[in-house]
């Protein structure tokens, strides 16, 4: 009695969503791009929610993200009339059984490469596919050290399309969006900008297109203002100051000692926190 009572209640739960489930996956082959015409690319929307900067490191020259990726495509053979399934407009598919993009992050320098959480797939009566998975995003940056810490910084995320050629797969560009972005302590966005690319590789005749989101930094310098900037300036007056003292006294030999030191101490910290490269110095290293 109580197993047929359950049975009962699930298939009474929402069978117009079982009905429709049933019928639009039968004979579907999710590794077919989802084209009537295989002459036609299928167009991809790509935007990016940021999140919140977790941090950039100038040692590493690596910046790590929280962000939402939303994806967007039309997949054609997944259409209905709703008023044959009493209204039903949209359906969720867990991620890997429909045709996905095969779009991954190409400077990613995460140890898992793809970052993204494989959340559910949201698809409308109209066969459009929404795909919002959320991901810790960590990207090679180059950085220019020569201004710091008054230095601005510019680094992207690059996606493209790991298989599929110009012609098999459009990238077009979504939002950037921040409007659930959380501040940064050290870094603050100056602007953004996305756009869509095409080159060609020598591995393959095809044009491939990719879109890089680029974000503009600049650091915040109230921290360093504090903590390196106003002692250094009081040890260049102590330097200043060590040139009043007479050379007989034994007062100036300490003092230029602790310059010393402390000048030591200060080219440590740089040395801690930039980037070991030979393209540039810090001007007040």
């Amino acid at each position: 009695m109580l197993i047929s009572l359950l049975l009962s209640l699930r298939v009474s739960a929402s069978p117009p969503e079982l009905r429709l489930m049933n019928d639009l996956l039968v004979g579907y082959v999710k590794e077919e791009r989802p084209v009537l015409d295989s002459r036609r690319p299928v167009v991809v929307t790509l935007g990016i929610a940021m999140q919140q900067i977790i941090n950039l490191n100038e040692k590493e020259e690596q910046l790590e993200v929280s962000a939402w990726l939303k994806f967007q495509w039309r997949d054609e053979n997944l259409r209905w009339q709703p008023l044959a399934y009493e209204n039903v407009t949209d359906l969720r598919h867990p991620a890997g059984s429909l045709w996905q993009p095969d779009i991954l992050l190409y400077n990613s320098v995460d140890p898992a490469f793809d970052s993204t959480y494989k959340v559910n797939l949201l698809n409308y009566h109209d066969g459009s596919v929404n795909w919002v998975p959320p991901g810790i995003f960590k990207v090679s940056c180059k950085l220019d050290i020569y201004w710091f810490p008054f230095d601005e910084q510019l680094c992207f995320f690059k996606f493209g399309s790991w298989s599929f050629s110009r012609d098999k797969i459009e990238l077009q560009v979504g939002d950037f969006d921040f409007s659930e972005y959380l501040p940064n302590g050290e870094w603050m966005i100056l602007s953004s900008t996305a756009n869509v690319s095409v080159k060609y590789y020598e591995c393959c005749p095809e044009a491939y297109e990719d879109i890089k989101f680029t974000l503009h930094l600049r650091r915040r310098t109230l921290y360093y203002a504090f903590n390196l900037i106003m002692p250094c300036l009081l040890t260049m007056v102590l330097v200043i100051l060590g040139f009043t003292l007479s050379p007989e006294t034994c007062e100036k030999i300490g003092l230029q000692i602790s310059v010393t030191l402390a000048i030591c101490i200060f080219l440590t910290i740089m040395n801690e926190m930039t980037p070991h490269t030979s393209e540039a110095v810090p001007l007040l290293g």
